[in-house]
């Protein structure tokens, strides 16, 4: 796990940190294991940062770089520990595709992590040992449906719940992979879905064009009993809203949700079956 290259102070302690979980990790621990006090802890500190062993999170907070960085395209949990301290708010929560993967609907790996909050960034952007993470902001009553999900046997993070962030991807597609994507996780973890809840849901964020989005997929995926969708007729306006806007619009199949449907329902239907 250590590299060669590592001291026997160093290898010590990034021994220590794995052994004790603690992956996110404070100068307070690099003194207890280590003995370094003061200036010479902060001189070691800055020397595994130099050397690419730890990364600076903000003031007090280290991560233990990964040492399959570059070689494993797949290590992907700990990376939301550090989404957890780099939010700029306690209200924050993993959101859109990122929470897919949480709940198990992708079938596309992950490149991002997306972190919704209800503070505003500067940067909405910034990218720790080419892992892109990227804040949407939300109003602050916009924030619910928020659950804590162990990423570790000891760390926790906030997620979205399975139905919220079904709602959450269904509201903004762009930062969920696409209707299309979105449709597919709702396939996979169907028998796990709340509709009571998610229904719930759907009357709180009272969003015509997410309840008529869902009802289509739906509709086209076979998912959902009659009482349900008619729950989710009551929402059909006269606007037309496109399916998916980060599809082109040249293509719109007939339907009865007044959607500029630019999936058809035989396509939704046959992802789910691949």
């Amino acid at each position: 796990m250590v590299k060669k290259t590592h001291g026997p102070v160093s290898s010590n302690l990034i021994l220590s940190l794995y052994e004790s979980n603690k992956l996110i990790f404070t100068p307070k621990d690099v003194e207890d294991i280590t003995g370094l006090k003061g200036k010479q802890s902060y001189r070691f500190i800055q020397q595994l940062i130099e050397r690419e062993v730890i990364l600076r999170l903000k003031q007090g907070k280290y991560f233990i770089i990964p040492q399959e960085i570059g070689r494993e395209t797949n290590y992907i949990g700990n990376w939301y520990l550090v989404a957890r301290e780099i939010a700029n708010s306690p209200l924050y929560y993993i959101s859109h595709y990122s929470a897919m993967d949480l709940h198990n609907m992708l079938t596309q790996p992950l490149i991002k992590i997306y972190i919704t909050s209800p503070k505003q960034e500067r940067k909405k952007r910034q990218t720790i040992v080419n892992v892109p993470f990227e804040f949407i902001y939300q109003k602050r009553e916009r924030i619910w449906g928020v659950q804590e999900m162990w990423i570790t046997n000891t760390e926790k993070v906030r997620v979205s719940e399975l139905e919220k962030t079904i709602l959450d991807c269904l509201s903004k597609p762009k930062y969920s992979g696409g209707i299309l994507e979105v449709a597919k996780g709702i396939g996979i973890q169907r028998e796990k879905i709340n509709f009571n809840r998610l229904l719930d849901y759907i009357k709180k964020l009272n969003s015509n064009v997410v309840a008529k989005r869902i009802g289509y997929i739906l509709e086209a995926l076979r998912i959902g009993d009659e009482d349900f969708i008619n729950e989710l007729k009551r929402y059909i306006n006269t606007k037309y809203y496109i399916l998916d806007p980060i599809l082109a619009k040249s293509d719109s199949f007939k339907n009865d949700w007044k959607l500029i449907a630019n999936i058809s329902k035989e396509e939704l239907y046959k992802a789910i079956q691949t």
